[in-house]
Parts: C-alpha cells; sequence; structure tokens
C-alpha cells in the first residue's frame, strides 16, 4: 500500500517514508493498515476495535493513543489533515488519494486485492521473488531443524500448515501465492514453515519422513521459537488432518481450527466413497518418479491455471525445491494410510472448513464430511474447481477467514483433551524392577502415569509414542508383559474413563508379551515403521460396538 511518501507493507510489517523505516508500534501499524486498505470509508470506534483487536477488550483512550501515534508518524495534522480525519462523535476514515495521482493509479490499476502490498502485483517472474523474502528462521524440534517465517504483525496468531511438500521461500515467487499470505498477514502474525525433510528444514532419509506426530512436534517447536503461545490452525489439503489431530491434542495451544480442500481419509473406503483407490493411488506414485521435475498434478490441482506457461514453470519448480522424487512418493504414500475419521469428534475449539463444489483434487463431499464430524464446525462451499486456495477466486476464501477470525467464538467447556493411553498388565506380580522399567520408559517416551487409576496406566501426546512405549518395556522387562493401547478424549487429572477402560481391556485380551492397539491408533501412526497384524475384532464391555484390534509385530 502507497500513498504518499509511504509504504504500508503488510509482509515486512513496516512502514517506510523515503524507503527508511518509520517506527510504528504492532497496534499503530494493524490500525493505519486497516484503515488503509478501505480510503474514504468511515469506521466507527468500535468497528475499530473489532476488527483490529476481535474478541479482546480496548477502551477508546487506546484508539486514541493510537490515532495520535500514527498521525505523528506520517507527519498528520488532525485539524488539517492529509491522511486520517476524525468525524468528530463517529469515526475515523483514511483520505483516499486525489483522482488521477499515482496514489490512486497504484491503488486501481493493479487489479489486485485492495489492501495488499503493492509488491505482489508484480509480474511472474523465471525464480526471482515478486515480493521482498521474509526472514528465514530455524526452530530446533529434537534433533532437526525447522526452517519458519513470521510475517505480519495482526493481533492474532495464525500458523499455515501446507499440504503435500513445501518451500518457504518459493511461495513468494508465485504473485497469486504472495498476495494470499500477505492477506493472511494483514489479519494476523502469519507464522509459516516447512514440515522436516521438505524445503529449507533439515532433509531426513525418505524411511524417516515426519509422522502426524512428529509433525506436531514440529509446529509446538515452531510456536515456541515465534514466541506464540496460542494460535490459529491453518491447514490446506494434507495439512488438515495434522492440524485437527493438533487442535484435539492441544486445545489449550489452538485458538482456532481452519481447514481448506482438506479430508479425513486419503483412500477410499466403504463408508468413505470418495478417495482414489489403492491401485490409482499406486498409479500415481509411479508418474511421480517418472514426471517429476515438471508440472506434475497441475491439472487436478489449479485447472484453471493449468495452461499459464508461467505459473507452469512455477509449479514445476516449487515441487522441485520442495522435495526430492522419493521424498514425493514417500509422503504420498505415507499420508495414503492415514485416516483421522475417529479424531475428529474430539476436536473442541472453533472450526471453519472451506472447500470448492468443483475441486478436482479433493471432492467436496469430503470437506462436508469433515464438517459433520466436528461439533459446532461451519461449513462453507465456494464455487470453483481449483484446489489450490490461492488459485481461482481467493478474494472469497479469505473473505470468509477474516469473517470467521473476527467472530467471538465461545469455546465449549471441556477439560478433556485427546491421548493415546497405554494399559500394562504383568502376567506375574509385579516386581520393584518391573516398576522402575516402568517408570523410566514412560518418562523416556514423554508419558503421563495415570495414578488416580491404579495398575499401570498412563497418557501420551501421541499414539507412536504409546505403542513405542509398550514395546520398549515389554523388551526390557524379565517377566511377561499384556499390554493394550487406545486413543480417545482422556481427563489429564488423571479419572478413569472409557479409554483407560478400553486400552485395560486391551491388555486383558494379549497374549503374554503382545501389545494389543485398537485400529485407531494403527490409523495415526504411518511412516512411523511400526508395523501391525490384524487380530479381527472385539466387542468393548458394557457396549454392543466391536472394534478393529491389531497386534504390534516384534
Amino acid at each position: 500500500m502507497t500513498f504518499g511518501p509511504f509504504t504500508l507493507d503488510p509482509v515486512s510489517g513496516h512502514l517506510y517514508r523515503s524507503g527508511s523505516v518509520v517506527p510504528l508500534t504492532p497496534k499503530a501499524f494493524a490500525v493505519l493498515q486497516h484503515l488503509v486498505a478501505h480510503p474514504g470509508r468511515l469506521f466507527s470506534k468500535q468497528e475499530l476495535l473489532d476488527a483490529v483487536w476481535p474478541g479482546v477488550f480496548v477502551g477508546d483512550a487506546v484508539l486514541k493513543v493510537t490515532i495520535r501515534e500514527i498521525r505523528r508518524a506520517l507527519g498528520d495534522d488532525a485539524h488539517a489533515p492529509r491522511y486520517i480525519e476524525t468525524a468528530h462523535r463517529r469515526g475515523y476514515r483514511f483520505i483516499p488519494p486525489e483522482e488521477g495521482s499515482a496514489d490512486a493509479a497504484l491503488e486501481k490499476g493493479t487489479g489486485t486485492l485492495r489492501g495488499l502490498s503493492p509488491f505482489a502485483a508484480s509480474s511472474r517472474g523465471g525464480g526471482t521473488s515478486v515480493v521482498p523474502v521474509p526472514d528465514v528462521h530455524y526452530a530446533r524440534s529434537g534433533e532437526v531443524n525447522i526452517a519458519y517465517q513470521v510475517v505480519g504483525s495482526g493481533p492474532l496468531d495464525i500458523v499455515f500448515v501446507m499440504g503435500w511438500v513445501s518451500h518457504l521461500e518459493y511461495f513468494w515467487n508465485e504473485p497469486s501465492f504472495a498476495r494470499f499470505l500477505t492477506s493472511l498477514a494483514s489479519m494476523s502474525r502469519l507464522i509459516l514453515f516447512d514440515k522436516r525433510g521438505t524445503g529449507l528444514s533439515d532433509p531426513v532419509p525418505v524411511h524417516e519422513l515426519p509422522t502426524l506426530e512428529q509433525r506436531m512436534d514440529d509446529v509446538r517447536a515452531v510456536m515456541d521459537a515465534a514466541g506464540s503461545e496460542r494460535a490459529v490452525l491453518l491447514g490446506v489439503s494434507e495439512g488438515g488432518p495434522m492440524c485437527s489431530l493438533f487442535a484435539a491434542t492441544y486445545p489449550e495451544k489452538t485458538e482456532a481450527l481452519v481447514m481448506i480442500g482438506s479430508y479425513a481419509r486419503r483412500l477410499r473406503d466403504v463408508d468413505y466413497p470418495w478417495g482414489p483407490t489403492r491401485r490409482e493411488r499406486d498409479a500415481f506414485c509411479r508418474r511421480l518418479i517418472t514426471d517429476w521435475g515438471g508440472p506434475v498434478g497441475i491439472e487436478e490441482r489449479a485447472p484453471s491455471l493449468a495452461k499459464d506457461p508461467a505459473f507452469r514453470n512455477w509449479w514445476a519448480s516449487y515441487l522441485r525445491m520442495g522435495a526430492s522424487p522419493g521424498a514425493a512418493v514417500a509422503l504420498t504414500e505415507m499420508n495414503a494410510e492415514i485416516d483421522i475419521r475417529d479424531v475428529l469428534p474430539s476436536i473442541r475449539v472453533p472450526t471453519l472448513v472451506l472447500h470448492r463444489t468443483g475441486d478436482r483434487c479433493l471432492f467436496v463431499e469430503e470437506g462436508r464430511y469433515l464438517a459433520s464430524r466436528i461439533a459446532g464446525a461451519e461449513f462453507v462451499e465456494l464455487p470453483g474447481d481449483d484446489h489450490l486456495p490461492f488459485v481461482g477466486d481467493q478474494e472469497g476464501m479469505l473473505a470468509e477467514i477474516a469473517r470467521f477470525l473476527t467472530r467471538r467464538h465461545i469455546r465449549p467447556a471441556s477439560e478433556h483433551v485427546l491421548a493415546t493411553v497405554l494399559s500394562v498388565s504383568p502376567a506375574t506380580h509385579a516386581s520393584d524392577g518391573f516398576r522402575e522399567i516402568y517408570e523410566r520408559e514412560i518418562a523416556w517416551y514423554r508419558g503421563t502415569p495415570l495414578i488416580a487409576c491404579g495398575g499401570f496406566h498412563a497418557f501420551f501426546d501421541g499414539p507412536a509414542r504409546a505403542v513405542q512405549c509398550a514395546a520398549a518395556i515389554a523388551a526390557a522387562s524379565t517377566c511377561a508383559i499384556r499390554a493394550g493401547v487406545h486413543i480417545g478424549e482422556v481427563d489429564p487429572a488423571g479419572e478413569d474413563g472409557p479409554v483407560v477402560g478400553v486400552s485395560r481391556q486391551l491388555a486383558s485380551a494379549a497374549a503374554p508379551g503382545e501389545v494389543l492397539v485398537s485400529r485407531t491408533v494403527v490409523d495415526l501412526v504411518p511412516g512411523s515403521g511400526l508395523q501391525f497384524d490384524d487380530r479381527g475384532s472385539i466387542r468393548l464391555e458394557g457396549d454392543d460396538r466391536e472394534m478393529g484390534i491389531m497386534a504390534l509385530r516384534r
């Protein structure tokens, strides 16, 4: 946004005058950005407060001080304003550039979203960024370095989770993507990252690409590094399942959940008829090997730009820079095994599901299914055939996100979180030596003992860790153990409940030395290296339902 000698850049979060930074606090920047994005429009004080500080009580005095700071930065006079006009007892407005001025031409002649950085209107280039690329930082997640960027200075944090593969710097090489991200940054402090094994994050062997559990660890590491205690999780396509699992597991860190063109299960099933068959998925993986380096999958993901030479070149480069062919195949195969259907009812945060009617990559029925399984979720169906959110009518999608984020959401009261419960039953009387092994392994795998339940029960924030812990206890114990693992909503205070009951029942049904897990657990650990054998099903105690179970292969 440029007016007079000033440039307001949402990407960097800075106000510039003739190329030099003008000091401005984040609150003042956010108010000025909102006013400049709507030239000529009069905003009441309450409208400004609701737009810039949604859901937060801020008094009129704070707004007056903020307007005074903006005027001082612009060198503006309240009695003879050039930029910020006060309408007595009514509100404030940004004075639009005069007709025919360079400022007006910039606003009207670019064809871009009003309010976005003018740099984003540049034409597509061959590998050079069309906007100043935000600084790349690194967060430590275990032994892996995760690349991330922070853009904007809005009143809430958004963690943007791109699907499949990504590359932080190549995001900004495509004008439509840059506009989309810049607009998100205009309403938030936007946090972007590359998952391990892709983009600028540490490369990892293809057999060690991140599971959903590790991706959640990476998000927590990035949030901690960025100083974010609570954020909106925005997941695109494959990013949706991870964001869903994160929201259910860490509701205290999740302000809200937004999913765009996403799914609950990747492969087709009897009661999920929209995904590809396994044969179709295998054919796509073969195509990745033969065609990687070109614009693979562009016809399904961006049909409206599939014949645009510049976009095809960018998409091909973006994929090449995002991942190797082997990593792309491994990610695709891993994602094909993910199934979060049983997790969805555990999500208790405000949720928005967006899906385009003609999406050729993921059918609109998949978005409807997601929203139908999450209590209170909002589903918005948008016109268009493109899967990538920044291609096609992104304005409509961004407007829905802005509307959702500026509403005052009432979070349902819940003392439960999604967690995986491990129950261990020694085949013989437990010795002090066994208890020492049990407590050591529980601590090593970041489990929390459920002392109030009696016996040997613990809960974990990741299903793979719970299964690996069970295997470690079995391997280290001198006495044979039986173990059961199930996932569901748990009271962190440690009270007994249905999930503990199911895991206890699984442990009782296990043979000495065996670890039995529910099918739901298996659906959430693809990529972990854990292998299972089918054990049919059991009828749940006190319930008419049957539940599929599997045994950990050792």
